[in-house]
This record gives structure tokens, sequence and C-alpha cells, in this order.
């Protein structure tokens, strides 16, 4: 039997989008500490979502290149249960803070559009909790453009594999057949479930964890 399929609803920036995404049953939230996303929250901000995250749903921090004080700061007044590094961060450097963590890859960057080529890159994080696969774009953080499944290929096939989170362009209407497509551990999911950059949609949360669900 398929093992249930996870959810993660990312970049929050409000109490009501936290109350939606954990009553809809999503498993995991992310608070996107990284100035330049349109999502983007401050600490001070991050604590208050943070405080309204209730047991038994993960909150995930994710980072972009930032300087070591600000992830300690983070780790310190937050308490995530996992970092997320979305930048180009060393293996060396997302071990360092001692934190559970998940690696992003943008998949279809110069290095990473080949399946030989993402599988070397995503084996030098073997302590990650999490291999995380967005599509490439210019920016960092999330891209909300899908990515080609196909250079999943020996990822998919490794037997030395972290979970793998699936990411990038996905929508109520279209994670199941990603899903049937890629088997992911869990699936992240931002702009795909928004009205408005930055602002969640309760209808299109309760959608997509629904449309994962009846998988």
């Amino acid at each position: 039997m398929q093992a249930r399929t996870r959810v993660k609803i990312c970049g929050l920036t409000r109490l009501e989008d936290i109350h939606a995404a954990v009553q809809a049953g999503a498993d995991a939230v992310g608070l996107v500490l990284y100035a330049k996303s349109a999502r983007a929250v401050s600490l001070q901000q991050a604590r208050l979502l943070r405080a309204a995250v209730p047991a038994f749903v993960n909150a995930v921090t994710l980072f972009v290149n930032a300087p070591e004080h600000e992830v300690q700061e983070a780790i310190d007044q937050l308490r995530p249960e996992l970092l997320q590094f979305h930048g180009d961060e060393s293996p060396q450097y997302c071990e360092s803070f001692n934190h559970r963590y998940m690696r992003a890859f943008r998949v279809g960057a110069p290095g990473l559009d080949t399946p030989e080529g993402l599988l070397q890159a995503c084996r030098r994080y073997q302590s990650a909790s999490a291999w995380l696969f967005d599509s490439y774009s210019e920016g960092y953080g999330g891209s909300g453009r899908r990515l080609d499944p196909s250079l999943l290929r020996l990822v998919q096939e490794a037997g030395d594999s972290r979970p793998m989170v699936l990411s990038g362009g996905l929508l109520p209407d279209t994670v199941a057949a990603a899903i049937m497509a890629t088997r992911p551990y869990a699936v992240d999911v931002s702009s795909g479930v928004e009205a408005a950059p930055g602002d969640k949609c309760p209808q299109k949360i309760r959608q997509f964890l629904a449309a994962v669900r009846g998988l």
C-alpha cells in the first residue's frame, strides 16, 4: 500500500492562513525568513505565527543564503521542527546548526539539468531529513513553475535517496497527477493555494488537501 503523501503549506504570512492550513489537515506550515520573497515575514511576525501552530503540525523556517547568526536566532526564538535551506548552502553550513533540515534543489539549474547531475548534487546532503525539488528560476525561493519529472528518475531509483518532497507549480487540480507520476514522500505548495502573493485562500487549501487525501 502506498503510504500517504504529506503536505506542507508554505509562505504563510497571516494568522488566518495558519488556521486554514491546520483545519484543512496540513502536516507542516512554512515561514519564509528571506527578505526578498513576496511571502517574507519578520522574526517578530514569525513568532506570532509560530505560536499559533498546534501540536502535531510541524513549523518549518525557510532561509536563502542567510548569515549563520540569523538562522541561529530563528532557531532560538521560533523552535522550528525543521529548517529549509533554499539557496546555495553547503552541507557543512546546513549541518552546523545541529538541527534537522531539508535541502531544496532547483531542478533544471546549471548542473542540476540532468538526472545524473541532480543525483550527484543531492548525495552531498545525506544528512538532510528530506530533499525538496523545485523548478529552476533566476530568483531564489519557490518558483511557482512545474519541474520536469524525468529529471528525478535517478533520485527515485537510488537506494540511498532521502525522502523526496515535490514542489513547483502544484495546484489543486494538478497535484494528484504529479503525485502519481513521482510518488513523493510529501508535497510543498505556496502560490498554488493563494488568492494573492502571501495571502492564502482557505478554499484552495481545502481543495489541495482533498486532492492529495483522495489518492
